[in-house]
Formats: C-alpha cells, sequence, structure tokens
C-alpha cells in the first residue's frame, strides 16, 4: 500500500438491530461481525504501516457502555463490540514501542441518534411516552443527563493528540459516572 500519511484513525461503526442473545441466527451474527469487526481490523491493518513507518499513530475505536456492562437486548452489539475491544487490547501492545497508541473509548448515553432510538424503541415497547423513558434513563446516570457529543469528542481530541503518547491499551469511559462497573 502507498504512504498514506494518516496519523490519527477514528474506527467507528453502526451497531446491528436490537435483539435478544437467544435465537439470533448465524447469519446474522456473521452479517454484525462482518460489518463491524472485520471493517474496523481491515482499515486498521491497511493504516497502520504509514504510522508504524513515522513513528507516530493513533487508533482509537469507539466502543458502547454494553462492552464493560452488557446492555439487555443489544446482544451482538455486546458480543461483536466486546470482540473488538479484545483485538484493540492486543494490538496496543503489538504497537506501542513504534509510537502508535492504540485506544477505545466507552460512551455512556451520549445525545445521538442511535440513543434517540433506543429510547423510542424503548417507549414503545413498554407503552410509556419517551420523555418518561429518557427521564428514568437519565436518573440511571450520576451526572443526571446525557452527555453532549461534544463532551464525548473532547475525548478523542486528547487521545490523538501527542499528549497522549503514554495513554495506550486503555478502554477510556466518557459516561456521566452511568457504568458501574470496575
Amino acid at each position: 500500500m502507498a504512504e498514506t500519511g494518516i496519523d490519527v484513525l477514528l474506527d467507528n461503526c453502526g451497531g446491528p438491530a436490537a435483539g435478544p442473545a437467544k435465537g439470533q441466527s448465524q447469519a446474522a451474527w456473521r452479517a454484525a461481525y462482518e460489518a463491524m469487526a472485520l471493517a474496523v481490523f481491515g482499515l486498521t491493518d491497511a493504516l497502520l504501516p504509514g504510522m508504524i513507518d513515522r513513528d507516530f499513530g493513533r487508533v482509537i475505536t469507539i466502543g458502547s457502555s454494553g462492552i464493560v456492562a452488557p446492555i439487555p437486548s443489544l446482544a451482538q452489539s455486546n458480543g461483536v463490540r466486546s470482540a473488538i475491544a479484545g483485538w484493540s487490547k492486543t494490538l496496543a501492545a503489538e504497537v506501542a514501542a513504534s509510537g502508535v497508541t492504540v485506544n477505545t473509548i466507552v460512551p455512556g448515553r451520549i445525545a445521538t441518534v442511535r440513543v434517540r432510538e433506543l429510547d423510542e424503541i424503548n417507549a414503545a415497547k413498554t407503552g410509556r411516552s419517551y420523555d418518561t423513558v429518557v427521564a428514568a434513563s437519565q436518573a440511571t446516570i450520576p451526572a443526571g443527563r446525557y452527555g453532549a457529543p461534544a463532551e464525548f469528542a473532547v475525548m478523542a481530541a486528547f487521545l490523538a493528540s501527542t499528549r497522549a503518547s503514554y495513554v495506550t491499551g486503555s478502554m477510556i469511559r466518557v459516561d456521566g459516572g452511568m457504568i458501574r462497573n470496575l
């Protein structure tokens, strides 16, 4: 592959449809893995040689709180994103001496289209209003609200910077204290 000159890669992918772990077809699991994990692995592998040659690179993968505490009815997302987290941690050790850092950012409830869709699904499923669902969700977050996309972006910007040169193999939560697991 020709020199790319790309120093920072932000790996991010959409999530598969909501659904339980039980009863998912092999085809559905395969499609989720191909769309999410293989896309991240392939793009990263294509850009790593240039980063290693320049002794500088940042690979930042957007995860999900489901990696740390599986989210009910998001089985495919929980499973595939956990595989990506394991890959990220493994890759970090392989490339650290080359000046390349590899980290995962784990969002909590950030005010995005995906979170809105999940809240709407929850409202429809439970017969509650959308506002009631949002209020109940926000009540579980110590900060008492959903995060703003800009608050999440600040962490990505830090990890992309030279100031983060000794931060690698980390999974950093941006969640307002929502994820209670260690």
